[in-house]
C-alpha cells in the first residue's frame, strides 16, 4: 500500500487546514489508519486513528476537540480536518495505515505502511 499525504501548508495561529491521505490499493479501505506528526528534534508523535469503517476514532490529547479524522473508502482517502490550530501543532504531518488488528493502535512501531509526510507551519 503506498500512501500519499497532502494538504499542508502555512496558516495563522486560529485557522485551519485539512490534511488527506490517498492510499494507492483498495485494500486500504479494510486498514486501521493513524496519523502523526513529528516536530524538528522531537519524537513521531500519534495524533489520529481510524478504524476501516470510520466507527472508531481516537485521539491524542492535545488535539481533542480541534482536530477530527475521517476516511471516504470510496476515494481511498482519510482526512484531518485541523481546527483552531496553535504554534505548537506545526510539525511534519504522517499518514500511516496498518491491517486491521481491532484494537486502538497509537505507538508508530505498530504501523506497517507509511506515507510522505506534508509540512503544517503555524504562524503566532
Amino acid at each position: 500500500v503506498q500512501l500519499q499525504a497532502s494538504g499542508g501548508g502555512l496558516v495563522q495561529a486560529g485557522g485551519s487546514l485539512r490534511l488527506s491521505c490517498a492510499a494507492s490499493r483498495r485494500t486500504f479501505n479494510s486498514f486501521t489508519v493513524g496519523w502523526f506528526r513529528q516536530a524538528p528534534g522531537k519524537d513521531r508523535e500519534f495524533v489520529a486513528t481510524i478504524t476501516w469503517g470510520g466507527d472508531s476514532t481516537y485521539y491524542a490529547d492535545s488535539v481533542k476537540g480541534r482536530f477530527t479524522i475521517s476516511r471516504d473508502n470510496a476515494k481511498n482517502t482519510v482526512y484531518l480536518q485541523m481546527n483552531s490550530l496553535k504554534p505548537e501543532d506545526a510539525a511534519v504531518y504522517y499518514c500511516a495505515a496498518d491491517p486491521p488488528s481491532g484494537v486502538v493502535i497509537t505507538h508508530p512501531d505498530e504501523y506497517d505502511y507509511w506515507g510522505q509526510g506534508t509540512q503544517v507551519t503555524v504562524s503566532s
